[in-house]
């Protein structure tokens, strides 16, 4: 059997999950999800994922990963592609890309440039450094403002990774990635997505935002922030950050829904602009036509 792989995209509540689950049982294959909240353990109902029966019928990856106060980037997706990929090829399985954070598959075309061998010595001298982030970065923008010019003087972790990459090559970063050039990690691609009219969605985001609310989304929130606090980055997504202005008193329960629905529906709308704009070869149907369209290819 040769191994195929395919993508399904769309905006936030359009149907992806389910319409992937039945691609993959009539083309044997397994689901890999590029949904930037469902790869966190524990955050269950602000992500939407897949039920624990879904997620039981067809093996998945990118669900359930890691905990929400780890770090989490592209860098660290494409190692999970990677090995994802290796393993479908060895138990013999197709491949169905899913979910509505359709950057990270952009990256996955676009590909990553390789880093330099960084040793622990290298990453000793940078942590030395790195406890003054101020001065960390004034360095860095020193030697390489072009690059340090996308980077805020708070991120530390974009600081760290080039501060290793000057230590481990002697490059400046900028000087690096111009003699390694990112390399594509998928050259082929069908990448189906989700075209669904405005109003249809936004009554889609409405029920949603209720279910979510019926099923326990408030104590999720509050059992979220008591273990992590409201620290890290994955506590700052929709469907929190209103859930803890509730908490905060700030707001009523209705304005609470309401806000979630409105931002979610605001997010829909930037997913829609970047799937239109960042993939030139796009086929683009009705959630209900797509399923047959799909099969048709494979």
């Amino acid at each position: 059997m040769s191994f195929k792989q395919l993508a399904i995209i769309g905006p936030t509540a359009s149907g992806k999950s389910d319409l992937a689950l039945k691609i993959a049982k009539q083309i044997d294959a397994y689901i890999l999800s590029i949904d930037s909240l469902s790869i966190y353990k524990e955050i269950n109902i602000v992500s939407a994922k897949p039920s624990a029966d879904e997620l039981a019928q067809i093996k998945h990856f990118g669900i359930n990963e890691i905990y929400p106060n780890e770090y989490f980037s592209v860098d660290i997706f494409a190692d999970l592609y990677k090995k994802v990929l290796s393993t479908c090829k060895k138990e013999k399985k197709n491949l169905v890309i899913v979910g509505g954070s359709s950057f990270y598959l952009k990256m996955l075309m676009d590909g990553l440039s390789q880093l330099p061998n960084i040793t622990n010595t290298h990453k000793l001298h940078v942590e030395k450094k790195l406890q003054d982030l101020a001065a960390s970065y004034e360095f860095l923008q020193n030697i390489d403002a072009a690059y340090m010019s996308k980077i805020a003087a708070n991120d530390r972790y974009r600081i760290e990774k080039a501060l290793l990459i000057y230590e481990a090559s002697g490059l400046t970063p900028s000087a690096w990635f111009i003699q390694n050039p990112p390399q594509a990690l998928i050259e082929d691609l069908e990448i189906y997505n989700i075209d669904v009219e405005r109003n249809i969605l936004r009554e889609r985001i409405t029920k949603r935002t209720q279910k979510m609310q019926e099923t326990g989304l408030i104590d999720e929130v509050c059992y979220l922030e008591q273990k992590y606090t409201r620290a890290p980055h994955s506590m700052g997504a929709i469907g929190i950050v209103e859930v803890l202005e509730f908490l905060d008193a700030k707001v009523e329960k209705d304005v609470m829904l309401q806000n979630i629905a409105t931002h979610t529906a605001q997010l829909a709308k930037r997913q829609q602009t970047f799937n239109r704009t960042q993939f030139t070869t796009l086929i683009s149907a009705k959630l209900e036509d797509l399923e047959n369209i799909i099969l048709r290819k494979f």
